[in-house]
């Protein structure tokens, strides 16, 4: 398993009612799966992963000390 630091923003910091945290994780559908575990409410909200800066849309694997970003959604133009 991987330390990785988790970095919620917007609407998903509100609910974690944390700042920059760690988790310890293999990939990000882990990190999907303890965050809701642990925030219930993040389970039906709609967030981005991105994982040293770039946004994934499929199952990635993390090495520790990677830093996974999770961005609600935004708009603007």
């Amino acid at each position: 398993m991987n330390l990785i630091n988790v970095m919620p923003f917007g609407q998903i910091a509100e609910i974690t009612g944390l700042d920059p945290f760690q988790l310890t994780a293999a990939d990000t559908d882990e990190i999907q799966r303890l965050l809701t575990s642990r925030f219930p409410e993040l389970g039906n909200k709609q967030y981005a992963i991105a994982v040293d800066k770039v946004i994934v849309k499929e199952n990635t694997v993390l090495t520790s000390g990677a830093v996974v970003a999770l961005l609600p959604p935004f708009s603007g133009g």
